[in-house]
């Protein structure tokens, strides 16, 4: 795969970056970079993600890719992955920022997702040429960039002590807008999260939190429920929409046939209507 190399404040989509602390004077990427700037949010996390982290990021980054917002990750095992893979599921861009130098997409774990993310349009980016200076501190130098790419920082699950907050903290001083969703306040997956909170970030639920402050013209409403193909499609849609996420919980409120049950479920999984969570949870698209 070819290394393009370019100057941030000669291309209009990177010209964001150049007003940061430490601006790089050249990235290299693989891919494409999008011509004009679009509105791009930053989600990021931790590596270790509950159920619970898996399933909001899943959703928030596929509602963003779907109102057309660019997901910018660090390719990193658990929210940075889930994040790009969610994109690419909507038919999205997605763009990774690594924090060692091309051509290597690191962790090799992710190579594949990284090397369809390039396939799919999108482009992962380095600072670096080489790297003879790579280190534990590349990764925090990588924060910056993440940051600075976006418009705004999304933090979807993160702990107290993690590489994410070191982001949040490059966000505030760039003057973005840092974003959060709230955690269960026993779980330490969630404390990072829930501090930042308290320390004044912007608290989500739903991608139109997001897009109210930095796209408002990309924002849509539209409570409309999707419509199911026969009535069974149709209440299993109403329960997932109330909240309800177990195969056996809709069963057992519905009174559907768990057979029938079965088939519709997966009807609606190919129709793009809902989404497999894994062990027999579902939820909306």
């Amino acid at each position: 795969m070819k290394i393009n190399h370019i100057a941030p404040d000669k291309h209009k989509y990177l010209q964001i970056v150049s007003t940061i602390v430490k601006p790089p004077v050249r990235l290299f990427y693989i891919g494409s970079l999008p011509e004009e700037r679009r509105v791009t949010v930053a989600i990021v996390g931790t590596r270790k993600p509950t159920a619970y982290g898996r399933e909001v990021t899943t959703r928030l980054a596929y509602d963003l890719a779907k109102k057309g917002v660019i997901v910018v990750s660090g390719l990193a095992l658990g929210i940075d992955a889930l994040a790009h893979r969610a994109a690419l599921d909507a038919g999205g861009t997605t763009i990774a920022i690594l924090a060692n130098a091309l051509p290597a997409i690191r962790p090799m774990t992710n190579q594949l997702l990284g090397e369809h993310m390039i396939a799919c349009g999108g482009a992962i980016i380095a600072e670096h040429e080489d790297d003879r200076s790579f280190g534990k501190w590349s990764f925090l130098e990588r924060n910056r960039l993440v940051a600075g790419i976006a418009d705004a920082v999304l933090i979807t699950e993160a702990s107290a002590r993690s590489g994410t907050m070191s982001t949040a903290m490059r966000a505030l001083e760039q003057g973005k807008e840092v974003f959060v969703v709230p955690g269960n306040i026993t779980s330490p997956s969630s404390a990072g999260c829930n501090a930042l909170l308290k320390q004044g970030a912007t608290p989500v639920t739903c991608v139109e939190d997001i897009l109210e402050v930095i796209a408002p013209d990309l924002l849509t409403r539209d409570s409309q429920l999707p419509l199911g193909s026969n009535d069974t499609e149709a209440a299993i849609i109403k329960e997932l929409a109330s909240g309800v996420r177990d195969g056996d919980e809709i069963q057992r409120r519905t009174g559907i046939d768990p057979q029938e049950l079965s088939i519709s479920l997966t009807m609606l999984e190919i129709t793009g209507t809902i989404r497999a969570l894994g062990a027999n949870q579902w939820t909306l698209r």
